[in-house]
Formats: C-alpha cells, structure tokens, sequence
C-alpha cells in the first residue's frame, strides 16, 4: 500500500492586528460552514480577516464582517463576499464563549483562516479584552527593546 502524503497547514488568512488590539486569552480551533466557491476561493488564497469579529446569536457561533471574494469562475453561482457565516463547535464551547461575551465584555476575535491537514476549513478564535492606548504604547516599547537588544546581541557576538 503506498504512503499517504501528509499536507502541511496551509493558512489562508491571519488576523496579525489582533494580538496588538486585544490581549488574548483562551484559543479554539473551530470550524467553518462554506459554500463551494467560498473553498475555491479561499484555496486560491484570497480572504481577509482583519476586521472580523465573531457573535453569538440564537444558541450559534457566527463570524461577521469577514470578506471572502467572489470566485470568478463561478459566474451566477456566487456567494455574497461578506455574509454572515456559522462556526462549528461543541455546545459547551459555545455556552462558554456566549457567557464570557455577555459577562465579562470580552471580544470573540478571529486570529487565522487555514485548512488543516485533512483539507478542512478551519478558524482559529480566541477571546479577548480590549486593550488600552496606554497597553499598546507599552507593547510597543517591549517589542522595539526586545529588537534592539536582538541588535546589540549580533553585534557584540
């Protein structure tokens, strides 16, 4: 019998503004219910998660705001590019997620599109809590140390 080929993850979309906006918390993988040209596009690699969030609604996990272009192939068939779309996952996660929104006033916010190894679409969500201005000027005083120290380290040797 001849060895399957395993496929690496092959990320679609990445939310990189989300962990500067929010300071994340708890990370799920969930996933995702498409149409067939949202995977035709979404495996020519075009989406954008940027200013996606996610809400619960009626018992259900759904991703707004997030662009999926039209397949341009697919003539009349074609999906509306920013649709609401329905996030698989296990009741007690939604459950939770749901009660840390409405409790606690966090965000749910999207942090990668990508299929796994099976060829599933899949996105990877994460609760969050806003970050202050004064939070993110110290982000950014952290990570420019950290890239001057990695400078002077390479330099001395």
């Amino acid at each position: 019998m001849a060895e399957k080929t395993k496929r690496a993850i092959k990320v679609v979309a990445d939310n990189r503004k989300a962990r500067f906006n929010y300071e994340i918390g708890e990370v799920i993988e969930a996933g995702i219910v498409l149409t067939g040209t949202e995977v035709k596009s979404l495996r020519g690699g075009k989406a954008t998660i940027g200013e996606s969030y996610a809400d619960a609604r009626d018992g259900e996990i759904w991703l707004i705001n997030s662009n999926i272009p039209e397949y341009l192939q697919a003539s009349r068939f074609n999906h509306a590019p920013k649709r609401p779309r329905k996030l698989l996952l296990h009741q007690r996660q939604v459950n939770r997620l749901a009660g840390a929104v409405e409790k606690e006033g966090m965000t749910i916010v999207p942090l990668k599109l990508y299929f796994n190894e099976k060829g599933r679409a899949k996105v990877e969500i994460a609760l969050g809590k806003g970050k202050k201005l004064h939070d993110k000027r110290e982000t950014l005083k952290k990570r420019s140390w950290d890239r001057e120290r990695g400078r002077l380290m390479r330099v001395k040797g």
